[in-house]
C-alpha cells in the first residue's frame, strides 16, 4: 500500500509565492511586503498568477514527501521529473533479505497469474539468500531482484515543478501506481497550500481541455469534474 507523507515544505508557501509576486512591482522590500500582506491579497495574487501563467513566483517554496510502499517501476519513472531531489533506499547497503513487493491490481484480480507471481517472488527471494550466504556481495546479488521489489524514497519539489508532475502522473493515460502516488500528494499540498493547488491536477483539470488528442483516456468529463471540488 502507498504510503505518502508530507514531511516539511516552505513556512507559509502562498505567503510566499504573493510576497515574490508583489516584490517584482513595488518598491518595498520583501520583508516589509510579507508583513503587510492580507488573505484577500493573497487570494487575489494566487488566482492572477495562476491565470496569467506567470509560474516563476512558484519556485520560491518547496515540498518535501516521505513516500512508502512503492516499486522500482515507479520510481523509474518518478526521477524522470528533473527539477527535483530524490534520496532513494540504497540496494547496493541495505539487504533485501524477505523484501516485500508491488502487485499491480491486474495480477492481483487474477488467482492463477497471482499464485504464479507470488511462486516467483519466492523464488527470487530464496536465490537472493543463497547468493549473499555465498558470499556475492549485495550490491551484486541485488541484480536479480525485481522491478516489483518495494522501495522508499524522500522527494523534493518546488510548487512549479509539482505542478507539472501534477499536470502529467493524475492523469488517467499515466501508469497505474504513479498516477495513485501523485494523487496522494496532491492531497497532502493541498492541505497546506489549498490556494496554490486548487486547480491543480491532470493538464484537463489545470487547463479546462485535453491535451492528447486521439490518445484522450476518455474520462474528460469526469475529470473536469473534479475542478469542483
Amino acid at each position: 500500500m502507498i504510503n505518502v507523507k508530507l514531511l516539511e515544505y516552505t513556512p507559509d508557501p502562498e505567503r510566499v509565492v504573493t510576497m515574490g509576486a508583489r516584490l517584482c512591482y513595488s518598491a518595498r522590500g520583501a520583508e516589509e511586503l510579507a508583513e503587510s500582506l492580507t488573505d484577500e491579497e493573497i487570494d487575489r495574487m494566487i488566482k492572477m498568477l495562476t491565470e496569467m501563467g506567470h509560474a516563476s513566483v512558484f519556485e520560491h517554496v518547496s515540498f518535501t514527501f516521505g513516500i512508502e510502499g512503492i516499486s522500482r517501476v515507479l520510481t523509474h519513472q518518478l526521477v524522470r521529473h528533473r527539477i527535483a531531489s530524490f534520496s532513494q533506499q540504497s540496494q547496493r547497503y541495505v539487504a533485501a533479505h524477505d523484501f516485500l513487493y508491488v502487485t499491480p491490481p491486474t495480477i492481483e484480480a487474477n488467482p492463477e497469474a497471482k499464485a504464479k507471481y507470488d511462486e516467483l517472488m519466492k523464488h527470487i527471494r530464496s536465490a537472493y539468500d543463497e547468493f549473499v550466504e555465498a558470499g556475492i556481495p549485495k550490491e551484486d546479488a541485488r541484480y536479480i531482484l525485481t522491478n516489483a521489489t518495494e522501495t522508499k524514497i524522500v522527494v523534493t519539489m518546488n510548487a512549479r515543478s509539482l505542478m507539472h508532475f501534477f499536470n502529467l502522473r493524475c492523469c488517467y493515460r499515466a501508469q497505474w501506481e504513479i498516477r495513485e502516488m501523485a494523487k496522494l500528494m496532491l492531497a497532502e499540498v493541498k492541505k497546506v497550500a489549498p490556494r496554490l493547488f486548487k486547480n491543480a491536477g491532470a493538464s484537463c483539470v489545470n487547463t479546462g481541455r485535453c491535451p492528447e488528442g486521439k490518445m484522450t483516456c476518455g474520462h474528460f468529463a469526469e475529470m473536469i469534474k473534479l475542478r469542483e471540488i
